[in-house]
């Protein structure tokens, strides 16, 4: 089992910064892929980039260049930095983990999720 418990969310005006963090802890291993997603009221949950086991990063086109993921495997840690922030990426922020041999935006390939961080960006 792995838990995972999200930190980070507020409020902030159209092209401001936030910074997402996710503490894992359970059963962690460094091949776990760790990814975050977002669900906006009336929308379905999308991902917004993933890190996998080996270091594979793969990102959403709308965050390409304003969002960047990063884990510490010592601490078992998953961050999202995101900058630029737009009215349209406010949803609640979700962390998601899964042990996994591909890497993949998918939220059907995750088993594991944190409670999630509301992210609310104003124009």
């Amino acid at each position: 089992q792995v838990q995972l418990v999200e930190s980070g969310g507020g409020s902030v005006q159209a092209g401001g910064s936030l910074r997402l963090s996710c503490a894992a802890s359970g059963n962690i291993y460094s091949r776990l892929s760790l990814g975050w997603f977002r669900q906006a009221p009336g929308k379905e949950r999308e991902g917004v980039a993933v890190i996998s086991g080996f270091g594979g990063v793969k990102s959403a086109d709308s965050v390409k260049g304003r969002f960047t993921i990063s884990r510490d495997n010592a601490k078992n840690t998953l961050d999202l930095q995101m900058n630029s922030l737009k009215p349209e990426d406010t949803a609640m922020y979700y962390c998601a983990a899964s042990y996994m041999d591909y890497i993949s935006l998918s939220s059907a390939d995750y088993n594991y999720w944190g409670q999630g961080t509301q992210v609310t960006v104003s124009s």
